[in-house]
């Protein structure tokens, strides 16, 4: 059982991920920026900033804020 599970998460890990289907979604692979890229994150506002992974409070609320938006246009 353990090495099913170890071969499916290998098999996962090397399957190639498209960045133009990340880009539809304003999602950035980048988790720690540095130089002119994390001051250009920093000026933006928090709900206009890309997706990141990792980044758990900013993209809750982008997300929630996404939602709720979309519930009024409703």
């Amino acid at each position: 059982m353990r090495t099913l599970v170890i071969t499916a998460v290998a098999a996962a890990a090397l399957v190639p991920v498209s960045p133009v289907d990340a880009a539809g979604t304003g999602f950035d692979p980048r988790i720690v920026t540095f130089g002119e890229t994390r001051q250009q994150i920093q000026s933006t506002p928090m709900l206009e900033r890309p997706y990141r992974p990792l980044h758990v409070y900013g993209n809750t609320a982008r997300r929630r804020h996404s939602r709720g938006a979309s519930k009024a246009a409703n």
